[in-house]
């Protein structure tokens, strides 16, 4: 399946430096957003680390990795192991992160991986799904039924991530396969979307006649209800 995309970063109303990184595969078979942490130098630098070393493994083994789920995994611990190397070789950013979100379009299945909050989302019709579950603390409570949604949305530790790119420990990457049809939009972003967008508004600015409208309206949102942090997507609507 074929589809139109475009990607869009903006450093928001409040951060002076853009700590996102995103890339879209010319040929249109990957598409990832990363949301880097760890002070100015070091997000950035871990979100560029992680996207350069996703992308060139992912071009590198395209043909000889017929195992799409080994191909996705390996792409994230080689970006992990990269972030490590760097931390290990720059004790400035030792504690330097970064979240990761992917789609990829491989023999007619549709593949995700993430790890952190970094969101992967589908519009179908005008009903949209989101497909990540966040490694958040936040979102492990409320699945465990220890805080509601509005509880979650306010909580103090709603920033804290429970897996990230970047760790010796790394213990999970989450990979799924996804449905998707003709027509469907899908929205890949980082967090300074969904922190200050609802639910509902995405939707709608999903819907925007184009996916470069779209984008821009979306990021547009994002800063009208205050823009505290950087705000990437990347939107593909599927032909």
């Amino acid at each position: 399946m074929k589809s139109l995309f475009t990607g869009l970063t903006d450093k928001g109303m409040v951060r002076s430096a853009n700590q996102d990184a995103y890339h879209i595969d010319p040929d249109g078979r990957f598409f990832i957003v990363a949301d880097g942490m760890g002070g100015h130098a070091g997000g950035e630098e871990a979100s560029r680390i992680a996207i350069e070393t996703a992308h060139t493994y992912l071009n590198q083994h395209w043909e000889d990795e017929p195992d799409t789920k080994n191909l996705l995994a390996q792409a994230l611990i080689a970006s992990n192991d990269a972030i490590v190397t760097d931390q290990e070789q720059n004790s400035q950013r030792a504690d330097m992160g970064t979240t990761l979100v992917m789609i990829l379009f491989r023999d007619d299945m549709v593949w995700s991986a993430h790890v952190g909050d970094s969101r992967l989302y589908r519009l179908r019709g005008d009903k949209l799904d989101l497909i990540t579950e966040d490694d958040t603390w936040v979102a492990r409570a409320m699945k465990l039924g220890q805080l509601n949604a509005d509880e979650a949305r306010v909580h103090p530790l709603r920033h804290v991530l429970s897996h990230c790119l970047g760790r010796r420990d790394l213990r999970q990457i989450n990979i799924q396969t996804q449905s998707i049809e003709s027509g469907d939009r899908i929205l890949l972003c980082s967090d300074g979307l969904t922190e200050e967008v609802p639910h509902d508004e995405i939707a709608i600015h999903l819907q925007s006649e184009t996916n470069e409208l779209a984008a821009q309206a979306l990021v547009d949102a994002a800063k009208q209800h205050g823009g505290s942090d950087n705000i990437t997507v990347i939107i593909a609507t599927m032909q």
